[in-house]
C-alpha cells in the first residue's frame, strides 16, 4: 500500500506543479488528510480512499475545456502502468468519475462507502477559511467581479450552465459552498462541515456589512 501511495504522491505532485492555487497540489494534500480522517470512522478499503483522494483532481475539467473524461484517464494511465490490480483500479477511477460537485446534479453512476468518504473530504475543502480562499483565488484566476448586487445568484443552473458560469465570486457561495452542508454523506464530514459553513456564514455578514459601510 505504502510504495503506490507513495509513487502516486510524486506523480501528482509532478502534473500538478503549475496548476492554480485552488486546484493544486496543497488542495490535493488536504482532501487526501481530509479523506484519511473521515475514513476512520467507516469500514472501507483505505488505500482505495488514499489512491482516489489523490487522483480525484489530476485534470480538472475545468482546465480542460470541460472535459471530465481526462482526468479519469489520466488516472487510469497512472495507476495501469504501475499494474494496479483492475477491480480496485475500477473502484478508483468510479470514485474519480463521480465525486465533484457538478452544479448540484449528482447523478451518481457509483455507490460505495469509500466513495462517500472521498466526497465529503472534497467538499471540506470547498467550505470554511480554505473554501473561501480557494473562491477568490479562483474567482481572480478567471478575472471576475468580487460582487455585484445587481446580478442575483442562480440556484436552478443546469449542469452546462453551471460549468459555463462568468457570475460574481460571491454568487458562488449561494450557488454551491452554502449547500454542501446539506449533501455530505458520513457523519465525521457532517461535523466538520457544520463549523465551517457558520464560517462562511460569519464571512458573508461581515462582508456584506463592509460593503455598506456600516462596519
Amino acid at each position: 500500500m505504502e510504495d503506490i501511495i507513495t509513487k502516486t504522491i510524486d506523480f501528482v505532485k509532478t502534473q500538478l506543479q503549475d496548476a492554480e492555487g485552488g486546484h493544486d497540489w496543497f488542495h490535493i494534500e488536504r482532501v487526501w488528510k481530509n479523506a484519511q480522517n473521515i475514513a476512520k470512522g467507516e469500514q472501507c478499503d483505505q488505500e482505495i480512499v488514499a489512491l482516489a483522494a489523490l487522483l480525484h483532481d489530476i485534470a480538472d475539467s475545468k482546465f480542460h475545456s470541460g472535459d471530465e473524461t481526462v482526468g479519469p484517464q489520466v488516472a487510469r494511465n497512472w495507476l495501469v502502468s504501475k499494474g494496479y490490480p483492475k477491480e480496485k483500479l475500477e473502484h478508483v477511477i468510479a470514485i474519480i468519475e463521480n465525486v465533484s460537485y457538478k452544479g448540484g446534479h449528482n447523478e451518481r453512476n457509483h455507490s460505495s462507502i469509500e466513495l462517500n468518504v472521498v466526497q465529503d473530504a472534497d467538499r471540506l475543502d470547498a467550505m470554511g477559511a480554505i473554501g473561501i480562499a480557494r473562491t477568490f483565488n479562483y474567482g481572480g484566476f478567471k478575472n471576475r467581479t468580487i460582487y455585484d448586487p445587481d446580478i442575483a445568484p442562480n440556484l436552478n443552473m443546469s449542469k452546462e450552465e453551471y460549468k459555463m458560469s462568468t457570475a460574481p465570486t460571491i454568487n458562488h457561495f449561494y450557488e454551491k459552498l452554502l449547500l454542501l452542508i446539506e449533501l455530505m454523506n458520513t457523519a465525521t464530514g457532517k461535523e466538520i462541515a457544520l463549523e465551517r459553513h457558520r464560517f462562511m456564514e460569519t464571512f458573508l455578514d461581515q462582508f456584506y456589512a463592509e460593503w455598506k459601510g456600516l462596519r
